[in-house]
C-alpha cells in the first residue's frame, strides 16, 4: 500500500455530509404479481417505496443491475420521482408536502427542506431504528449534527468521510476544472495559456484544425445548457471557480475567505464569465442550440466529440475518454493555465447539503431504515454508484481482488472506461449504465478507504488502475505537464488548488421578503446572462448589463445580496474553525 493508501486509512475522522432526504408512500407489489422472499427470506413481501430524490436525473422504477441487489436483499423495489425530470422541480416538492406524502424516502437539501420537513411531520422520527444501523453509528457525529436542532433523528447524512476537512474531497481530479480536447491541443504545440482569456484563441484554432466530426457535424469550442440554472447561470459559475470562487446566493465567496464580490459588480468574476462567453461566441465557438438544449443533449454531443472545453472530468472526460478514443491518441485532459487556482471542495467534517430521511407515512420504515443503513457498508457504498460518483461498482461484476489488491475485470473496463457494457444475467441484465443506482448521492465519499480492502472505494485511485491505465493521451499529458500522474498532483505540485474546508455550513432559511425578492431577482439575472452572451456586439452586451443591473437593484438585489453577505461571512468563520479543530493533511 503506497504512503498517500496507509495515510489516508489512519487519518483523522472527519465526517462529510452531502445526504438525500426519503420519501413517501411505501406500497406493496402490484395486484397479480408474484413476490419472493428476500434471499435470506427475512423479508416476506415485496414492497415497492417512492423515492422523492432532489439529485436523481431518471424517473421511474430503478432497473438493472442495482434493483436486483435491492430486490434480492431488501424485497423492495425504488420508484424514484425527481424534481429534475418533472421539469419544475419546486413545484414538484412544494405539491407533494402540501399533500403530506413526500415519499417513503427522500433524498433532500439540508437546512430549509430538512426544517420544513421535519416541522410538517412528513419526516419519520428514527431513534429507535438507529440503534441497529451499525453502519452509519460509524458516523454518529455527521448524523447528530444533521438533527441537532431537532429533538429526534431524522435525516443520516451523505459524503461522509474519514478524511480531514482541508483534504481535497475529489480524488485524482478535482470537480472543477478547465478540459479541453487534449489531442487538438498537441496538433498545435502547446500554446502557452496564461489566463482564462488565453483559451479562446486555442479554442478557435481548436475548432478551425477540426471543424466537424468525422460524421458532418459542426464542432464548437462551447455548448451551453439551462437545466441547473438557479440564483443565476450554472455555465457562468463553472468558469469562476477556476480562480477559487464558489457561490452563496448571489454572493461569489473566495475558498479561503479573502474575497467576497456580488454577483451583478462590473468586475465580478461572474460578469468576466459571460464576457469570457460572448467573446466566444463573436468568435464563432459557442453553440447556438445551447439555449435549447438540456444536460442529456449536451452529454451525446461530447459523446460525438463535438465539443472542445468541459467544466468538469465527469462530463468531457466521462462522455469522450473510451478505451477506444484514447488508444486513437484523443481525449479530454486538464488544460494548463497559468494563473489558475481551482476551487476544491474540503471533506466535509459534519455532513453538507443533503440528508437521506424516511417518510412519516412510510408502511415498512424498519425496512427502509435497513436498506439505508446498508447504504453506508462496503458493499452498499460499492453498490450505490452512480455514474459521475466515481464508485467501482459491485465485487464480482465489475472488480475482484488479485492478490489482495482490487483490480477491475474485463467487464469492469468496458462498463466503467468504455462508458458501457451488457450485464450478464446473473447480475440482473440490461446494461451496466441503464443499472446504476438512481439515487444518485454518495453515503460515503467515494475516496474515502474501503475498511475490508484498505483500499478507497474509487477505482480511479486504485493502484491497479494507475499502474495499468496508459494510453497515448495520458502519456503525453503526463510527459508535457511535469511528470504528474494525475490532475491533482499536477495542480499540487503547482499550488493551484484553493481548498474550502469543509464546515458543513447551511445558511439560514430565507424570511419570505427575502425569499419573494430573491425569485424575482434570479429570473432577472438568468435571463439578461443569456441575452448577454448572445448579444449582437460589445455595445448591446454592455447595455444589457446596466440593464441588468438596474432592473435587479430595482427588484430588492441589494437587500438579497446583504443577506447572502452576511451568510458568506459565517460561512468563512465556520471554515476556519473546522480548519484549527482537524489539522491539516499536507502530504
Amino acid at each position: 500500500m503506497n504512503k498517500w493508501f496507509k495515510k489516508t486509512a489512519t487519518s483523522l475522522v472527519a465526517l462529510t455530509l452531502a445526504g438525500s432526504l426519503a420519501a413517501c408512500g411505501s406500497d406493496s407489489a402490484s395486484e397479480g404479481e408474484a413476490t419472493t422472499a428476500s434471499a435470506d427470506g427475512q423479508y416476506a413481501e415485496t414492497i415497492t417505496i417512492d423515492v422523492f430524490d432532489g439529485l436523481a436525473n431518471y424517473m421511474g422504477i430503478q432497473e438493472g443491475w442495482f434493483a436486483k441487489i435491492v430486490k434480492d436483499k431488501f424485497n423492495m423495489e425504488l420508484n424514484i420521482i425527481a424534481p429534475n425530470v418533472a421539469g419544475n422541480g419546486d413545484t414538484l416538492y412544494q405539491t407533494r408536502t402540501a399533500a403530506g406524502d413526500l415519499g417513503d424516502l427522500i433524498v433532500a437539501d439540508n437546512g430549509q427542506q430538512y426544517n420544513e420537513l421535519v416541522q410538517a411531520g412528513l419526516l419519520y422520527d428514527a431513534t429507535e431504528l438507529y440503534e441497529n444501523m451499525e453502519n452509519l453509528q460509524r458516523f454518529d457525529a455527521a448524523v447528530q449534527n444533521v438533527n441537532a436542532d431537532a429533538d429526534g433523528l431524522y435525516g443520516f447524512p451523505t459524503s461522509v468521510s474519514s478524511l480531514a476537512s482541508t483534504n481535497p474531497s475529489e480524488g485524482l481530479d478535482l470537480n472543477y476544472g478547465a478540459y479541453i480536447r487534449w489531442d487538438l491541443y498537441a496538433d498545435l504545440n502547446y500554446p502557452e495559456i496564461a489566463t482564462l482569456e488565453d483559451l479562446l484563441p486555442v479554442l478557435k484554432e481548436m475548432q478551425e484544425a477540426n471543424p466537424t466530426t468525422e460524421s458532418g457535424q459542426k464542432v464548437y469550442g462551447f455548448s451551453l445548457f439551462g437545466d441547473w440554472d438557479g440564483n443565476f447561470m450554472n455555465n457562468a459559475k463553472q468558469i469562476l471557480t477556476l480562480y477559487g470562487y464558489d457561490e452563496l446566493g448571489f454572493v461569489l465567496a473566495k475558498a479561503d475567505g479573502s474575497d467576497y464580490q456580488g454577483i451583478l459588480d462590473s468586475d465580478s468574476e461572474y460578469v468576466r464569465a459571460l464576457k469570457l462567453y460572448f467573446e466566444a461566441n463573436q468568435m464563432g465557438l459557442v453553440d447556438p442550440e445551447s439555449t435549447t438544449q438540456n444536460y442529456d443533449t449536451l452529454f451525446a454531443k461530447f459523446q460525438n466529440g463535438q465539443v472542445l472545453y468541459s467544466w468538469w472530468p465527469w462530463l468531457g472526460q466521462a462522455a469522450f475518454n473510451t478505451t477506444t478514443n484514447l488508444n486513437d491518441g484523443k481525449g479530454f485532459m486538464l488544460a494548463p493555465i497559468q494563473d489558475q487556482t481551482i476551487f476544491s471542495y474540503g471533506a466535509e467534517v459534519y455532513g453538507g447539503k443533503q440528508f437521506i430521511g424516511i417518510g412519516s407515512n412510510a408502511e415498512d420504515p424498519e425496512r427502509i431504515a435497513a436498506f439505508i443503513d446498508w447504504l453506508y457498508s462496503p458493499e452498499g457504498v460499492l453498490s450505490n454508484a452512480s455514474q459521475t460518483a466515481g464508485s467501482s461498482g459491485p465485487e464480482g461484476l465489475t472488480w475482484e481482488l488479485v492478490d489482495g489488491v482490487p483490480t477491475l475485470t474485463e467487464f469492469g473496463e468496458q462498463a466503467l472506461l468504455d462508458g458501457n457494457a451488457d450485464v450478464p444475467e446473473e447480475f440482473g441484465g440490461g446494461t451496466y449504465k441503464d443499472g446504476v443506482s438512481a439515487l444518485n448521492v454518495n453515503t460515503v465519499l467515494p475516496i474515502d478507504v474501503n475498511p475490508e480492502t484498505g483500499y478507497p472505494y474509487a477505482y480511479t485511485m486504485w493502484e491497479s488502475y494507475i499502474e495499468e491505465n496508459t494510453n497515448p493521451v495520458k502519456d503525453d499529458w503526463s510527459e508535457n505537464m511535469g511528470g504528474a500522474l494525475s490532475t491533482v498532483e499536477y495542480l499540487r505540485e503547482n499550488d493551484q488548488i484553493l481548498v474550502a474546508p469543509g464546515a458543513s455550513y447551511v445558511a439560514s432559511e430565507d424570511s419570505s421578503e427575502i425569499s419573494t425578492l430573491r425569485n424575482q431577482v434570479k429570473s432577472t439575472v438568468v435571463e439578461y446572462s443569456w441575452r448577454m452572451i448572445f448579444a449582437k456586439d460589445e455595445a448591446e452586451f454592455d447595455s444589457l448589463l446596466a440593464e441588468m443591473q438596474e432592473i435587479a437593484i430595482g427588484l430588492g438585489y441589494e437587500q438579497v445580496l446583504e443577506v447572502d453577505m452576511a451568510s458568506a461571512l459565517e460561512q468563512n468563520e465556520q471554515r476556519q474553525a473546522v480548519a484549527e479543530e482537524f489539522g491539516s493533511t499536507e502530504e
